[in-house]
């Protein structure tokens, strides 16, 4: 892991996610976050979760759009944890551009462990929070 966080997406603005002005669409942005967020969360729940009995459930996300994306830019997402809570964690998305680094926007999410059967938030049981906390940026790094 990087000072900046794991990479978690890597792509393209394409022309058909632009709209009118030759900026990405906002509905973009989310989806390349959510692609992102399913390798964080993935990477937390490790290998061998049980998929079919447990999950996870957005519960807050704010994004900050900080420069225009025009098509044709090479994009890159590096992520980390921020926050881990009992039964939650909170973790950011950094939207750049791939040949210059430049930020075009940033995603907080918080999520919470889910289990599918009893339609409730549970807590995060000890191999996860290991692995949320190898994502976590530490000062310095």
């Amino acid at each position: 892991m990087t000072g900046r966080g794991i990479v978690t997406y890597a792509g393209v603005a394409h022309p058909w996610m632009c709209d009118e002005m030759g900026h990405l669409n906002v509905r973009h942005y989310v989806a390349m976050f959510d692609d992102a967020s399913f390798q964080v969360l993935g990477r937390i729940a490790g290998p061998d979760a049980d998929k079919k009995r447990f999950g996870w459930a957005d519960v807050r996300m704010e994004i900050d759009y900080r420069h225009e994306t025009a098509a044709g830019t090479l994009i890159t997402i590096h992520s980390h944890v921020e926050k881990i809570g009992t039964s939650s964690v909170t973790y950011v998305h950094v939207l750049e551009g791939t040949m210059d680094g430049i930020v075009r926007a940033q995603a907080k999410t918080t999520t919470v462990r889910f289990d599918l059967t009893a339609r409730t938030k549970i807590a995060l049981d000890d191999g996860s929070r290991r692995r949320a906390e190898a994502i976590c940026l530490r000062e310095g790094s």
